[in-house]
């Protein structure tokens, strides 16, 4: 998807819900399971980093993730960090960031068919899966030119090469969070206002 497609799929989004996971999972590469995995003890209190430690798959929590490299810290954009602190605020609790009204683990296969699908439906775009937010999101950082280790650690990709082990980009909170802010988001976010970011 485009910037342009991931703007209209945010905007079109009914329920505040589906407009914070599909953000998260734009502006964050975040796997449909690792998003749905989220407790909100797990995200920074300013929300600027969010801690992947845990997934979510069919009913169930994992501890452990696709790989190694899986288990990381994710730094926000301050404009989505801001819309992720009100999302937590209205709702008042502890648990999984993404649940149904009962409390309930999300279903991956369900946010395909009931959000995502009938969206790119609305808007004359190819059904895709889970995977097509991560994609837009690599490009995005590789388009701005993110140090290929600190991309790399925000995807959950393994290290490539001799100096991604030696470099320590992704210890130093202040510099990934400098990154976050330089390369924007390659999308829109509308506000219930109207306002764009």
């Amino acid at each position: 998807m485009t910037g342009d497609v991931v703007t209209d799929v945010i905007a079109l989004a009914k329920k505040k819900q589906h407009r914070m996971f599909f953000v998260l999972c734009a502006s964050a590469s975040l796997r449909h399971g690792e998003a749905l995995g989220i407790d909100i003890k797990n995200i920074s209190p300013d929300c600027s980093t969010i801690n992947i430690c845990q997934k979510a798959w069919r009913g169930q929590l994992h501890d452990f993730l696709k790989t190694q490299s899986s288990k990381r810290e994710i730094d926000l954009h301050p404009t989505v960090a801001a819309m992720l602190k009100d999302f937590i605020d209205e709702r008042r609790r502890d648990g999984l960031l993404f649940s149904s009204r009962t409390g309930k683990q999300l279903c991956q296969s369900n946010i395909l068919r009931r959000w995502l699908h009938p969206i790119l439906a609305m808007l004359n775009q190819p059904k895709c899966g889970a995977h097509a937010f991560r994609r837009f999101r690599l490009t995005h950082i590789r388009k701005r030119g993110v140090p290929k280790d600190l991309g790399r650690f925000w995807m959950g990709h393994d290290d490539k090469e001799i100096g991604d082990i030696y470099s320590k980009l992704k210890e130093d909170v202040e510099f990934r969070q400098g990154w976050t802010k330089r390369i924007g988001l390659g999308l829109k976010i509308s506000s219930e206002r109207g306002r764009t970011h």
